[in-house]
């Protein structure tokens, strides 16, 4: 379906042309009509699905095409980390170009001048209020901010905001706004914690899911089964010739994330780290950087994983297997985003193995898995019950002439 076809008004429109937004996606066209309509929707969609303009568009139509106040804030947009909140307000700045709404970002960080501009905003009555729950709690229990004339709530990765401990905050929050409002939840997965949210704060509310948790089909998906020590043989191996497009390597341990941007710095790879000990001005200069190609190489503990909204990502690499599916897929919905495709690998050590067969078996498919270059020796058998406890299995590998691909036997048993 086209966006013109969908009822918009005009300024809308014009602000979707200079973006170059024509198609919609599924999510898109479900949940836009619905929430025109002004019900309560909760939406379960993966990530890079296009689900911020699935909100963003309908509440800016609603605001342009139905009575105002100027001066009280009308829409709050929550959102888990300072990352999203930031590329929700860059998004919604670009779809508003021609509409006379502003916007302010509420998150942690910076210094003094940052906390007196989101003051001075929430005070005087700014139309959107994109934020992180922790830092809104802040700017409400300090000031006196008037949110008695909020007409559109919006939570977005719900899941992940109350898997970061936000649940009392946003409960909080909502106690301070009308009872008389829009609220519009998104979340990329929908256990019992978001379900109950969902009947505490929603009216009567349409479900659409699309996609619920599945990658998307064009990121093809492969996987070494190595050793741990082979890992950083295959870092130099894969990165041992220039990288074609942006990559985002992602580990759960900061002290790995920063030997890894040391070792590509080594090869001479324009690469940085993106950890928690980063500052926030750092944090931003990584990101800016990485998007405008002074950067080609992200290495990323999952801070990043969710809300990184950047197009032309080619491969995501996961160092170690993440600790559950939810977070394979965040990873991996790095890459393959606006319609493109992409490339996502998986180092699977023996220990990880019991994890990774999880991941295979959340996803009901086999991932492919590439042989080990004959360089670094030997691979490791992938057979998770074996490695179940950390125990090596009784498997030994044996490579044939056949491309350089490897059959498994199981040894007979000595007599």
């Amino acid at each position: 379906m086209r966006f013109d076809e969908l009822g918009l008004d005009e300024a809308v429109l014009q602000g979707l042309d200079a973006m170059n937004f024509q198609e919609t996606t599924p999510v898109q066209e479900k949940t836009i009509p619905v929430i025109l309509e002004g019900k309560d929707i909760i939406g379960c969609a993966q990530t890079g699905t296009g689900k911020t303009a699935a909100y963003i568009l309908p509440v800016l139509n609603r605001m342009v095409t139905e009575p105002q106040s100027d001066e009280y804030i009308k829409a709050i947009i929550m959102a888990p980390t300072r990352e999203l909140a930031q590329q929700i307000d860059m998004q919604f700045e670009g779809f508003s170009y021609f509409v006379p709404v502003s916007t302010l970002a509420i998150y942690g960080g910076g210094d003094g001048s940052v906390w007196d501009q989101q003051k001075q905003g929430l005070q005087m009555g700014v139309d959107v209020i994109i934020a992180t729950p922790g830092r809104l709690i802040t700017h409400l229990e300090m000031y006196d901010i008037d949110l008695s004339h909020v007409r559109y709530f919006i939570l977005d990765e719900a899941d992940r905001m109350l898997d970061m401990g936000f649940s009392d905050d946003i409960m909080r929050i909502v106690k301070k706004l009308p009872a008389e409002r829009q609220t519009i939840m998104f979340s990329a997965t929908m256990p019992p914690k978001i379900q109950q949210l969902a009947k505490t704060i929603l009216n009567d509310p349409t479900e659409v899911k699309i996609a619920v948790s599945k990658p998307n089909e064009a990121i093809t998906q492969a996987a070494y089964i190595c050793t741990e020590m082979q890992k950083m043989g295959l870092i130099k191996e894969m990165f041992g010739k220039p990288v074609k497009s942006k990559s985002i390597i992602f580990s759960s341990s900061k002290q790995k994330v920063k030997e890894l941007a040391y070792t590509l710095k080594r090869m001479k790879f324009n690469v940085a780290a993106m950890h928690s000990d980063l500052e926030q001005a750092e944090r931003e200069k990584v990101m800016l950087d990485f998007k405008n190609n002074k950067i080609t190489v992200l290495v990323a503990t999952d801070i990043v994983a969710r809300g990184i909204d950047i197009e032309d990502i080619g491969m995501v690499l996961n160092y170690d297997v993440p600790h559950d599916p939810e977070d394979y897929i965040h990873r991996i919905g790095r890459t393959a985003r606006a319609n493109a495709e992409g490339l996502a690998i998986t180092f699977v050590s023996e220990k990880e193995q019991g994890k990774f067969h999880r991941i295979e078996q959340f996803l009901e498919k086999e991932i492919y898995k590439i042989p080990l270059p004959p360089s670094l020796g030997e691979a490791p058998v992938y057979n998770p019950k074996a490695f179940n406890g950390g125990r090596k299995p009784n498997y030994k590998s044996k490579r044939n002439g056949n491309g350089g691909k490897k059959r498994f036997f199981r040894p007979k048993k000595q007599e």
